[in-house]
């Protein structure tokens, strides 16, 4: 307060004019924040915070309760550090930088913030970067031999504790940063320095809550979560108790992970795997007589799968409580698991070349039957699936090894652009992102899934079919729904998801998040993030009977069996008839209690629940980077001991003068 003053004193008695460089214009300053803005620069960045689980702590903070501040320099690889430093670090050295932290303990308490360095197309010039581990979630893996290395890249940098904020960079501060830290190397010896200041004061951090029980109990922090969304083919009669098809269920997953919290795009794994699933939707919605398929068509699409399987495992349970998230599903006749790994990168040498990864059985055999007649149908666009390699331990990461722990007789199939190893070079990294997929393979895993689907669902044994060749994935769709969830122009700003819904953001971020208030088959659109209600919106429209219905949506609409898509666009909707549902996706082993989170006890019938991490966000007030100028603590004691030299000769002066003056006054 006694700054805000001093500030208005002086703005009001001399009224700054700063001269702007380079095009002669001036800005006057009348105000505390005019006067703030000239003195520091906020900087654009992506923060890595803090997560808790059940044993400890990963990710990034402030060591304490303050603001860290420190000089900003270029990390060169040899170089010791001489005092707290804001390192500036190139993507190229992130790798050997934080491994560097982890083995040398003198170098780590010098480094008191990192900020990363954004390039543009950065990917065609590293041969990959990965912070996931060589084999990610393996302690849920349905197999004993946990030592393989679906990423051999992987570094496991993400999966660590750090007790300093870490920033990804905007390309545009990153620029600016590179000039402020070449600045401060030319003028070491000058009496100013440019400084980070780095606000990521954790609340888990503040209050020494370094577990989950704990942090739930004392509410610093929120379990991760969202919403699932699941659609059906043809629609499932709820008052009807003779639900006797066999069950198709299809999945994907629309979360990410990252070392940066809002820069999880995650374009090839897991999202491509979700387009395709939504495109192959598209297709089938223009099949006719769906109504009459032998077998039921369910299409689930996950979030919270990068953090211990959150949503397949929430989904398994509710399906055994029977809940009316799941109202119409029955696990017993769930025939098959087909699920739509990444196939972003399904494309060599023109041909899309895609991967089976099976869990072996009768069921399983007659999918990859039905895969096989719909290669067949597209053997001229060059597309072709053969069966992973027996060599594998077992399926890679994937939703159906929740299904598998579950129930180990489970028939399913993980469509995946990878044979032995992954094909993404950039799994659960920032760099994962649009220019990391061709389309042309998400469209060509479209169509096969498609194809297969109906072949399973309606027994057609006969590629060649006209109603087989019928059905056809829509590349322009695809093509947009790329630019819409990958892209941050248009982003989630663009004409498809507009149509459907009124994002909060324009720019997609596929991070799980934070569950929002007591979880709900029916929540309200703030509790639910923008990817799944578009997701909701999209499904329940292209699943819906009969086409092109424009009934406003009133209270008799969920009343009969329908749902109100479109609601959030004109506060008014369109009542279509579609079983399409939101399933919550969190902790199996959490409770909300009266408002709090509870940690219940482990339960042996569920070996998955045993494993459980209980992953938590902790809270923050504020998160906020920005760089200024510092004078030199020993400048400031040479400018105090002038001034008060100054003060001093010119008091004895004045002194000589007054007595020099009274004595000639006395002489006259």
């Amino acid at each position: 307060m006694a700054l805000k003053i001093v500030f208005l004193i002086l703005l009001f008695s001399f009224r700054f004019r700063l001269s702007l460089s380079g095009n002669g214009q001036t800005t006057s300053m009348e105000s505390v924040p005019d006067l703030q803005k000239s003195m520091y620069m906020v900087v654009d960045g992506y923060p890595c915070v803090r997560l808790v689980n059940l044993s400890g702590e990963i990710g990034c903070s402030n060591p304490g309760r303050d603001k860290v501040v420190a000089p900003i320099i270029k990390y060169k690889n040899n170089k010791e550090l001489g005092q707290p430093s804001a390192i500036l670090l190139s993507m190229d050295d992130v790798q050997g930088f934080f491994l560097r932290i982890s083995n040398d303990s003198s170098f780590d308490s010098n480094v008191a913030g990192v900020l990363v360095e954004s390039r543009v197309e950065i990917q065609h010039k590293l041969k990959g970067f990965s912070p996931a581990r060589k084999f990610p979630q393996a302690e849920f893996a349905p197999y004993h031999n946990t030592n393989y290395e679906w990423n051999p890249i992987g570094s496991g940098i993400m999966w660590k504790s750090y007790n300093f904020p870490v920033f990804l960079l905007s390309e545009s501060s990153t620029s600016t940063l590179q000039e402020i830290a070449m600045k401060n190397e030319k003028t070491e010896q000058a009496y100013t320095t440019n400084v980070a200041e780095f606000d990521v004061v954790m609340q888990t951090t503040k209050v020494g809550t370094h577990e989950s029980e704990s942090c739930l109990k004392e509410e610093t922090c929120l379990p991760l979560g969202g919403y699932s969304v699941w659609s059906a083919v043809p629609l499932i009669n709820n008052s009807s108790s003779n639900q006797s098809k066999p069950i198709i269920l299809t999945v994907a997953s629309m979360d990410a992970a990252s070392f940066f919290r809002d820069k999880s795009l995650g374009a090839d794994s897991p999202l491509s795997g979700v387009i395709s699933l939504l495109a192959a939707v598209d297709a089938l919605s223009h099949v006719d007589g769906l109504d009459n398929l032998n077998k039921q068509l369910v299409f689930l699409v996950f979030t919270g799968e990068a953090w211990g399987y959150l949503g397949s495992r929430r989904f398994l349970l509710e399906l055994d409580q029977q809940s009316d998230a799941v109202r119409g599903l029955n696990s017993s006749l769930i025939q098959l698991v087909m699920e739509i790994g990444s196939t972003g990168k399904g494309f060599s040498q023109g041909n899309k070349t895609f991967f089976a990864h099976t869990q072996v059985s009768s069921d399983t055999n007659e999918a990859l039957d039905a895969l096989k007649l719909a290669q067949e149908s597209l053997k001229s666009e060059g597309v072709t699936v053969s069966n992973a390699s027996s060599s594998n331990p077992g399926i890679p990461p994937s939703s159906l090894m929740a299904f598998l722990r579950k129930n180990s007789s489970t028939s399913g199939i993980v469509l995946e652009d990878f044979d032995t190893v992954f094909a993404n070079k950039f799994y659960h990294s920032h760099l994962d992102d649009s220019a990391n997929i061709n389309s042309s393979a998400i469209v060509a895993a479209a169509s096969l899934v498609a194809r297969t689907l109906y072949v399973l669902a309606s027994d057609k044994k006969d590629s060649t079919s006209s109603a087989l060749s019928s059905i056809n994935v829509n590349a322009s769709l695809v093509e947009e729904l790329i630019s819409c969830l990958l892209d941050c122009d248009p982003g989630l700003s663009c004409e498809l998801v507009s149509s459907y819904i009124i994002s909060v953001d324009t720019c997609p971020s596929h991070y799980v998040g934070v569950v929002l208030g007591e979880p709900s088959s029916t929540p309200s659109p703030n509790q639910v993030d923008d990817i799944s209600r578009f997701v909701w919106n999209f499904l329940a429209d292209r699943t819906s009977t009969p086409k092109g219905s424009t009934t406003v949506c009133s209270k008799d609409c969920s009343n009969n069996g329908g749902v109100c898509i479109r609601a959030e666009t004109d506060g008014k909707g369109i009542c279509v008839n579609s079983t399409t549902r939101y399933v919550p996706a969190y902790s199996t082993r959490l409770k909300l209690d009266s408002g709090t989170w509870k940690v219940l006890p482990p339960n042996s019938s569920d070996p998955m629940g045993m494993l459980d991490p209980v992953w938590t966000e902790s809270n923050w007030n504020t998160i906020g980077l920005r760089v200024y100028t510092v004078q030199e603590a020993a400048y400031d004691r040479v400018v105090l001991l002038g001034g008060i030299s100054v003060t001093v000769l010119a008091y004895l002066a004045i002194v000589q003068i007054r007595a020099y003056i009274t004595k000639a006054l006395k002489q006259d």
